[in-house]
């Protein structure tokens, strides 16, 4: 089955592929393999590309979406690209500047889905991550309804057609659901979410307000030294997830995001290797039986891989 026919629709109309491509990589990864693992991600059949203002990647993945449309594999249309707005931007003044300084490195008209990449502000300039003479990072006051508001005249003006937020929890999602004026709800909310955090409360409530939930750290993580405890367990080698991986004949990565998919969540696969982005979009060839998914339910245990410890990491 082709997975660009596999979509969600959002609250505001548009239409999300279920499955997307991340292309989040550590800085020591050379740049313009971005470019190549774009490419690859799209001849393999993705549609959904993820990405954002902090990865500085977006003139490598743009230069990747645009040679893909150049040499007629696909439209421009049949690409669901994600950016973010970095927390450094949530004055209102800078939204759109922001958004403005994304597209161009991108060189395209338009992102189809801008978040907001943290429920927090930081304090505005030069530095991604601001730090105090002590290496503390240092915060800004913003009312995130006043950043939201300059958000929805992004989407009236085109250069957004939808609009949500990422790492909001439910208190942080109804603050902007019950701003007064509120023009358009967040059409998604992007959380770290895979068997060993399945975010099932948060699903609901997201669900119950038509508010789509795309899953980040869907395969558990890259295990990166600067923001990941190197003794966290395994994901993939979950005894579990690796008998299941065996009983439909799978990878332990494909059950993970064949789980998500099977909730109504929408779930983005992040590798930088081509046998596995390959790999990954056989995640519609195959069904997962019930029984299987109360399984993979009870893998639970509200593990956070992404601790969100600014003083410590970005990601």
């Amino acid at each position: 089955m082709d997975p660009k026919y596999q979509r969600v629709e959002l609250n505001d109309g548009h239409f999300m592929p279920v499955l997307g491509f991340g292309t989040y990589a550590p800085p020591e990864v050379p740049r313009n393999r971005a470019v190549e693992v774009t490419k690859l991600a799209i001849e393999a059949g993705f549609r959904h590309i993820d990405s954002a203002y902090l990865y500085d990647n977006e003139e490598q993945v743009g230069l990747a979406i645009r040679s893909k449309i150049a040499d007629g594999s696909v439209k421009r249309e049949d690409i669901f690209y994600t950016s973010k707005l970095w927390c450094t931007f949530f004055q209102p003044q800078m939204v759109q500047p922001a958004l403005e300084s994304s597209l161009k490195k991108l060189q395209l008209d338009y992102v189809d889905l801008y978040l907001l990449h943290f429920p927090m502000a930081l304090k505005p300039g030069e530095m991604l991550l601001p730090k105090d003479e002590n290496g503390k990072v240092i915060f800004d006051t913003v009312d995130l309804c006043a950043t939201w508001e300059v958000m929805e005249k992004c989407k009236d003006a085109g250069l957004a057609k939808s609009i949500g937020v990422s790492n909001f929890n439910r208190r942080q999602l109804e603050m902007i659901l019950n701003k007064p004026g509120l023009k358009y709800k967040p059409v998604c909310n992007q959380v770290e979410c895979h068997p060993y955090l399945n975010q099932s409360k948060l699903l609901d409530f997201c669900k119950s307000k038509d508010i789509a939930l795309v899953a980040y750290s869907a395969l558990g993580t890259q295990r990166h030294e600067l923001w990941v405890d190197p003794n966290s367990p395994v994901l993939l080698e979950d005894p579990v997830l690796c008998a299941l991986a065996k009983k439909h004949k799978r990878t332990p990565a494909l059950i993970a995001l064949r789980y998500q998919l099977q909730r109504g969540v929408v779930v983005l696969a992040k590798s930088y290797n081509e046998q596995r982005i390959r790999e990954n979009i056989q995640v519609f060839e195959f069904q997962l039986t019930s029984e299987d998914m109360k399984v993979l339910d009870g893998l639970n245990r509200n593990y956070r891989y992404i601790v969100m410890d600014f003083s410590q990491y970005y990601c």
